[in-house]
């Protein structure tokens, strides 16, 4: 191999690396630790808690029927109570996910009273990757199933910032 054709493949391969490593796939976060997430479903914002420090503070929309606490599947509605962020989804139909706990053993034991099924898939995410989903959710407020959205931007911020196993409250 001569040297020319040796030091452009060198270099050419020294520049994509640094072209990686400058754009992560994920942002990274050496804040104060996220403690508790708070979502006030009438003011529609989302707060991110270190203790009773407000960290971030995010607009969001909700389930297409906002009002009340989650009761069934399909019902619309973003639960209320008290769960955990239980998992990570980086792969996710919209731009990111994190877990929300619910259905817990009340919401079960409340929707098997009534004889329905409590539902479940409630994920703080951002926005849908599908282009026909997409332009619903940007002509319409509260357009999730249950979910909590934020902008794209916003999500990547808060994936880098929540762990799991964190504290989320949802209040009418």
């Amino acid at each position: 191999m001569d040297r020319r054709a040796f030091g452009l493949g060198a270099m050419a391969t020294l520049g994509l690396s640094a072209c990686a490593s400058a754009n992560p796939r994920f942002l990274t976060y050496d804040g104060p630790e996220v403690t508790s997430l708070v979502i006030n479903k009438g003011s529609r914002k989302l707060y991110l808690l270190h203790n009773e420090t407000i960290l971030k503070e995010y607009k969001v929309d909700l389930g297409f029927a906002p009002d009340g606490t989650k009761t069934k599947r399909g019902d619309g509605r973003t639960p209320e109570g008290s769960y955990l962020i239980d998992r990570r989804n980086p792969n996710s139909r919209y731009h990111l996910s994190l877990g929300i706990s619910y259905p817990n053993s009340s919401d079960i034991a409340q929707a098997k009273a009534a004889g329905v099924d409590p539902g479940g898939d409630i994920f703080i995410h951002g926005q849908p990757k599908k282009r026909s989903e997409l332009k619903r959710a940007k002509k319409t407020a509260d357009w999730t199933a249950g979910c909590i959205a934020v902008k794209n931007e916003e999500i990547e911020e808060i994936y880098a910032m929540v762990n799991k196993g964190t504290l989320i409250t949802l209040r009418p």
